[in-house]
């Protein structure tokens, strides 16, 4: 990196399952995301952890840079994603590598966080007893 600072959101393992907290972490000033996990579980379906991470970027509008093992049998691969959700480099599964590519922090963005239905969340945290 040249210059500046980053603001970045780190989130772990099975964080990738709750987008709420994603969300939270982009409307408190992440630029970008940073993931790390130990996913190697040959129970767990090919492909899911991906899906997830690519969502994460694009629903978002953040970079997505993912470490995870070199092992055969991971199910979250190490990859970067643009706040568009397209893959811009991936490491496949038990393979060692170092990946790395060039981002451009002002294709990040908040139109669709700008567009969530806020008065929606506020009522549904209301109803349980939960303030806002």
């Amino acid at each position: 990196m040249t210059g500046g600072q980053v603001s970045l959101g780190v989130q772990i393992c099975r964080e990738i399952r709750f987008p709420e907290q994603w969300q939270h972490l982009a409307s408190s000033g992440a630029q970008a995301f940073i993931y790390l996990t130990h996913a190697a579980n040959t129970a767990e379906p090919a492909g899911v952890w991906r899906s997830h991470l690519i969502s994460r970027a694009a629903e978002n509008q953040r970079f997505v840079v993912a470490a995870n093992v070199a092992d055969a049998h991971q199910h979250c691969p190490s990859m970067i994603i643009s706040p568009r959700g397209e893959v811009l480099a991936e490491v496949t599964s038990g393979d060692t590598a170092v990946i790395r590519t060039t981002i451009d922090l002002d294709q990040s963005g908040n139109w669709y966080l700008d567009q969530r239905r806020q008065d929606l969340l506020r009522l549904s945290y209301e109803g349980r007893g939960i303030s806002m």
